[in-house]
């Protein structure tokens, strides 16, 4: 059957796949909250639809990239939403973070109408959104995976189907309590060997090849010593789905100490205006309990 794929959220993450998928050759149609940003996909080939309910009437697989819980209810669930202009057989691949027992609700008020569902976020930052290259954790059943397969390989490089519906949002949170620890881990080695008056170049070249190398340092590890807080992911966003964490982990009676830590660390940010930042600002907040800035001068020279 040859599809026709309606993509919703055109943010840091989502323009860049639905350009991905552009380039694969789907017929796409696209809508988005913000309407100017939709044309730089309509100038690329892209039809663009009025509403989510439009876009539903209009597409065989639906895809929804959008920030928080509440907002795939809108689009999906929502007045003019996906659910109102939804054909039987249609499939919705949500690839926003939000809670899993939400994402469960939303599969079965689809279900009623005789639409599918796959939850199925994704990892790798706005670069692995531009280079299709993403790490995508899908929820949800078999065959529909399959179905959706040609057009998750467009978007994304490790595809894992990991069981039934809620299961790839609950192993994005498990992805984010290890994408924050990064954070955390880098902020710490850098005020460190700030405070020690090492070169922060030669260190990172020095460990980045070796067991403390990591994705989070090689592409962000750069950014912070040039002081280049322009988001991947942001602070604001992170701190959604380290909320999600803690709900879920409350849930299960599990201990959060360091994600719960990290959290309130984000939070000061937060409070300082730093929302919009790239998550790798998590080191501003050390910095200002240290009184040191990483990237700027070293003790020795003051």
């Amino acid at each position: 059957m040859s599809e026709s794929v309606g993509f919703i959220g055109l943010g840091i993450m989502g323009r860049g796949m639905a350009r991905n998928l552009l380039r694969a050759g789907f017929p796409l149609t696209v809508w988005n909250r913000t309407a100017s940003r939709v044309e730089e996909l309509v100038a690329a080939g892209a039809a663009a639809a009025t509403t989510p309910v439009d876009l539903a009437a209009k597409s065989t697989i639906i895809i929804t990239c959008v920030s928080d819980t509440p907002d795939v209810e809108a689009v999906i669930l929502g007045e003019a939403g996906v659910i109102e202009g939804v054909q039987a057989g249609t499939l919705v691949i949500d690839c926003s973070t939000i809670s899993p027992q939400t994402t469960q609700q939303i599969a079965a008020r689809l279900a009623e109408k005789g639409a599918h569902m796959l939850d199925a976020p994704v990892s790798g930052g706005s670069e692995g959104a531009e280079r299709g290259t993403l790490s995508i954790m899908v929820g949800g059943d078999e065959q529909q995976v399959q179905r959706a397969m040609p057009v998750l390989q467009a978007m994304g490089k490790t595809i894992t189907h990991i069981g039934g519906i809620g299961t790839g949002q609950m192993t994005k949170l498990v992805n984010q309590i290890l994408v924050a620890g990064s954070m955390m881990a880098m902020a710490e080695a850098l005020l460190f060997a700030q405070a020690g008056g090492l070169n922060l170049q030669k260190v990172l070249e020095a460990v980045s090849g070796g067991a403390a190398g990591s994705w989070t340092l090689s592409n962000r590890g750069p950014q912070v010593l040039r002081r280049d807080w322009r988001p991947g992911f942001t602070i604001d966003l992170q701190q959604k789905d380290l909320r999600l964490v803690l709900q879920a982990a409350d849930q299960l009676g599990v201990p959060m100490l360091s994600t719960s830590m990290i959290f309130n660390l984000y939070r000061t940010l937060q409070a300082a205006g730093a929302g919009a930042e790239g998550n790798h600002a998590l080191i501003k907040a050390l910095e200002q309990l240290a009184r040191i800035e990483v990237g700027g001068s070293s003790p020795q020279d003051r």
